[in-house]
């Protein structure tokens, strides 16, 4: 459900996904400290009453934002993973599965999220362990399990998938990643350059 019924006239206010969608956005325009529940709530178009009963406090709603944000992203590779399963030629599968992780990583949206979380992190470091473990680490997960099941014959030869994992993501991502936290518009080395020294170190000889 995503809208509240409002008086004769108005316009629905917002629940769900859709208040939440609201939250985050004043989330990112004003920071934790200069976000307020009654500027969520008339921009929802709901009562700060019918705010506070959906979610108890100010943390409570920035903790589901950031929930919600991080359990809505999590599958995103799910495609290209599912991709790079089924080709028979793993560079190639790699290359678009790397493709696919510059693109969203580093997406503004992303980025922003990113951003936000971190400024917080010192004041609600639950909220920023739930980010990590809900987001970056279920991500880093979900390619182990790829990789773990990768047959033999496409020439990996891989001891620990999950530390495979994390190590392909850094080299694709790591070092644009920095830079964009930092505000500095760098992409990183070409897709391929991380690609070939993944399977420099986990190509079957």
């Amino acid at each position: 459900m995503t809208s509240r019924a409002s008086g004769p006239g108005r316009p629905p206010g917002l629940t769900g996904d859709a208040l939440l969608a609201t939250a985050r956005d004043v989330f990112l325009e004003h920071g934790y400290a200069g976000a307020s529940m009654e500027e969520v709530a008339r921009r929802a178009r709901i009562s700060k009453a019918s705010l506070y009963r959906d979610h108890s406090s100010k943390t409570a709603l920035y903790t589901a934002v950031v929930r919600q944000w991080a359990a809505a992203g999590r599958d995103a590779m799910r495609p290209a993973l599912e991709r790079l399963a089924a080709d028979d030629d793993v560079r190639r599968g790699l290359t678009e599965l790397a493709e696919t992780m510059r693109a969203g990583i580093l997406s503004e949206p992303v980025l922003r999220m990113r951003r936000l979380v971190i400024a917080e992190a010192p004041a609600h470091p639950e909220v920023a362990r739930l980010y990590l473990e809900e987001s970056w680490n279920r991500n880093i997960q979900n390619l182990a399990d790829t990789l773990a099941q990768l047959p033999v014959d496409r020439g990996l030869q891989i001891d620990d998938a999950h530390a495979a994992a994390s190590e392909f993501t850094w080299l694709v991502i790591g070092p644009a990643l920095n830079a964009q936290l930092l505000g500095v518009d760098e992409t990183g080395g070409p897709v391929p350059r991380a690609v070939d020294a993944f399977l420099a170190r986990y190509g079957r000889p």
